[in-house]
């Protein structure tokens, strides 16, 4: 399966606010939910949030819970994620996929860079 398509990264300050976006196609998806990742350089990709499109429940990993928000707008086939009060070790390139919990399922895309400066 193609992988999804993000935008939306760009340059912010510590504390500030940034919007991500993703396309995906309900009528591709199955029995999964998407979410996002995201991979600083020399790191590990890490989960970043989650969300089921049936619910649609939420789970977020423990770095971002409480700053970071993922929504989905089913008319728009878009999913989001909002992101509050960044900082430095934000910065990263950062991936949507389709998830199994915290499992991505496709092959990745390009992703979309954010650099927080302080």
């Amino acid at each position: 399966q193609e992988p999804l398509v993000e935008s939306g990264g760009g340059t912010v300050q510590a504390g500030e606010s940034l919007r991500l976006s993703c396309v995906v196609s309900r009528r591709t998806l199955s029995r999964y939910g998407t979410g996002w990742f995201r991979q600083a350089p020399g790191k590990l990709r890490e989960f970043v949030a989650g969300i089921s499109w049936s619910d649609p429940s939420t789970w977020y990993g423990p770095r971002v819970k409480g700053r970071f928000r993922i929504s989905i707008d089913i008319s728009k086939n878009m999913m989001y994620l909002q992101m509050n009060n960044v900082t430095p070790e934000d910065t990263a390139v950062y991936y949507c996929n389709e998830v199994s919990g915290e499992r991505a399922i496709r092959a990745w895309g390009q992703g979309t860079q954010v650099t927080v400066s302080s």
